[in-house]
């Protein structure tokens, strides 16, 4: 493994290695408002630098005295929200990755050409949709919301619009999730 040559870069290692397990089996077990928090700090990183799914969120067991159908809509709108955020923080990234691409160097040398296919993919969607087509690429259930908000966010310029594209398509990806796969285990 060659050395990071930056902080950011060492992160990324770690991150990408298995240093957030413990987040993961936190969003599948914590319960109460804490879960929440969670959910949103989950979907964050999730839109920053985790390639992992984002629809581990509806495996969480929230229990807030509510309907299981509240609950369901606290998790996907919390989940957005925390991916919204994720996706400034990675718009600001994605800017300077114009220069370095920390991220982007570090998917690529995973094992699966994911990065260049889905590249593709993005950026043909972004000229044709623009952010109508953040979301949509946002909605595919398993996909890495990553390498889409990163592939967007060196292409377009608008905070605001991205966040909202970005906002959409999370809660458009946890839709779809629970239509086509029943939700997991939150609404079973």
């Amino acid at each position: 493994m060659p050395v990071p040559s930056s902080l950011f870069d060492a992160l990324l290692v770690v991150l990408s290695t298995g240093g957030f397990g413990w987040l993961e089996s936190a969003v599948e077990t914590a319960t109460g408002p804490l879960s929440l928090a969670i959910i949103a700090l989950y979907s964050f990183l999730i839109a920053v630098v985790l390639p992992l799914p984002s629809e581990i969120v509806l495996a969480a067991p929230l229990d807030l005295g509510l309907s299981r159908s509240a609950n369901l809509v606290l998790i996907v709108l919390t989940s957005a929200l925390g991916k919204a955020a994720g996706s400034v923080f990675a718009f600001r990234l994605g800017h300077e990755a114009r220069e370095s691409g920390p991220v982007i160097r570090l998917l690529r040398r995973s094992r699966i050409d994911v990065v260049s296919w889905s590249e593709r993919r993005t950026v043909r969607l972004a000229r044709e949709y623009g952010y109508l087509g953040l979301a949509l690429a946002l909605c595919v259930p398993f996909f890495p919301d990553t390498i889409s908000i990163y592939a967007f966010s060196v292409l377009e310029e608008d905070y605001l619009k991205f966040a909202a594209a970005t906002f959409a398509g999370s809660v458009g990806r946890l839709v779809v999730t629970i239509a086509f796969f029943g939700g997991l285990s939150a609404v079973s």
